[in-house]
């Protein structure tokens, strides 16, 4: 089995993550759609963890907890930069346009410790 090596930048990730795929053959089935949806269970995995939890304040996670949300949170980024791949979104630009687009929605004098949608302020 061929080791994977550690990378230190989303585009060496993303490339790995390419690789991976090609070499299995399964770039065919990698379609927005499908990609999207393997997104969004992913993400309920990740909320499936917390699912009968008590208390909706922060706690510590457990190490089991912390493995599970590791294991899933790296599924959420691994299918979110083969989307990005298929679809030919540049993932830093949009995030970077995004927390832009927010600050503006977001205004620190109006947001600042409140918790509520941008059409509140």
């Amino acid at each position: 089995m061929n080791q994977i090596e550690p990378s230190d930048s989303l585009q060496q990730l993303s490339e790995q993550v390419n690789q991976f795929a090609l070499a299995r053959d399964w770039r065919q089935f990698h379609s927005p759609k499908n990609l999207s949806m393997a997104l969004s269970v992913e993400a309920a995995e990740l909320l499936e963890i917390f699912q009968w939890e008590v208390s909706s304040t922060a706690t510590p996670l457990s190490a089991t907890q912390r493995q599970a949300c590791e294991h899933e949170v790296a599924d959420i980024l691994l299918y979110l930069l083969q989307f990005c791949q298929v679809t030919q979104i540049d993932l830093i630009a949009a995030a970077q346009a995004k927390l832009q687009l927010n600050a503006e929605k977001y205004p620190v004098a109006l947001a600042k410790g409140r918790s509520v949608r941008s059409t509140d302020l």
